[in-house]
């Protein structure tokens, strides 16, 4: 543990693929994102392991509503008695009545597989959420700032967190994701990740820039962990992504028109990822690749797909 923050590996649908975050300072407790419901014994089993209490939680922190993120916000706070949960301002309807977002999420995936990696997804009280207004969203951790940044581009109620004492974002799914199998002597391999419904190009460029204005020295992302040791290693990163979006645009538009348009989309994104990563030393067949991407691939081709059906692009 560094900086007072350790990285738990939700377990959600394998090893290294998902974490949430609980940052310890002076006695206290917050978690970034929460997993799923059968995250909760790791998440309980990490404040065990901190020496702390539930009721010594004071906040939880969602990034955004996606059930990976959040998907078991309603359980675990039944188990913290005093902590407030904290979401942006288009997530907290959702975290209080998930109706809307189990139905999106059981649209996209099947019912079978919504109870499979989720379990029955449980409302948060209305009472117990604080709504993060306005651009610039403060929690004091017990003297230790968290500030919520608006951060759209993966969905339009999503923030990151920005913790000045470790002088790190918490990035929920906006800077991208990042598997430690794909590591190279060059160092993390990243990729854009969008979603149906809400990707938005040009936004998520916006917010990554916003992120590096803080002159950040490591980022923690959902998938997986942290990412850069310095700014330098950082603002690699962040060009890669910028280099990845662009390309993503490309591939939209060229398949924009063609029959069977889904398939375009996910063939050239496979094409894309497979050329960066051997370009980045990846030695993996490009089957595990490929197998290692393929739910990615899949998402970031839906939210091609929506994007290029938005009217307002």
């Amino acid at each position: 543990m560094s900086d007072g923050i350790r990285t738990i590996d939700t377990a959600f649908q394998r090893d290294h693929f998902d974490a949430c975050y609980l940052i310890v300072h002076a006695g206290r407790g917050a978690f970034i994102d929460c997993g799923t419901n059968h995250s909760l014994p790791r998440l309980l089993g990490a404040l065990e392991l901190e020496g702390l209490t539930p009721a010594q939680v004071d906040y939880v922190l969602v990034t955004h509503a996606h059930l990976d993120h959040a998907g078991g916000a309603g359980q675990l706070m039944r188990h913290l008695p005093k902590a407030t949960l904290v979401a942006h301002p288009r997530a907290a309807p959702h975290l209080i009545d998930p109706t809307r977002l189990v139905a999106g999420a059981t649209a996209v995936y099947g019912q079978e597989e919504i109870a499979r990696s989720y379990g029955t997804v449980m409302p948060v009280p209305a009472e117990r959420v604080q709504i993060a207004h306005g651009d610039e969203h403060v929690v004091d951790l017990a003297g230790r700032a968290l500030l919520c940044l608006d951060t759209p581009g993966h969905a339009r109620h999503h923030y990151c967190v920005w913790d000045a004492h470790s002088a790190c974002w918490f990035t929920g799914d906006t800077f991208g994701l990042s598997y430690r199998e794909l590591d190279t002597a060059q160092g993390p391999f990243i990729l854009p990740t969008g979603s149906p419904v809400q990707f938005e190009p040009q936004a998520m460029k916006q917010s990554i820039a916003r992120m590096l204005a803080r002159g950040p020295q490591g980022m923690f992302l959902t998938h997986y962990d942290r990412v850069g040791r310095n700014l330098q290693q950082v603002g690699k990163l962040a060009n890669d992504l910028y280099e990845q979006i662009d390309a993503m645009v490309e591939i939209g538009e060229r398949c924009s028109g063609a029959q069977g348009r889904h398939a375009c989309l996910v063939e050239r994104l496979r094409a894309l990822y497979l050329g960066r990563a051997r370009l980045h030393g990846v030695t993996l067949e490009d089957a595990r690749i490929l197998e290692l991407l393929g739910m990615d691939i899949e998402l970031n081709a839906q939210g091609l797909a929506c994007w290029l059906d938005r009217p307002a692009r």
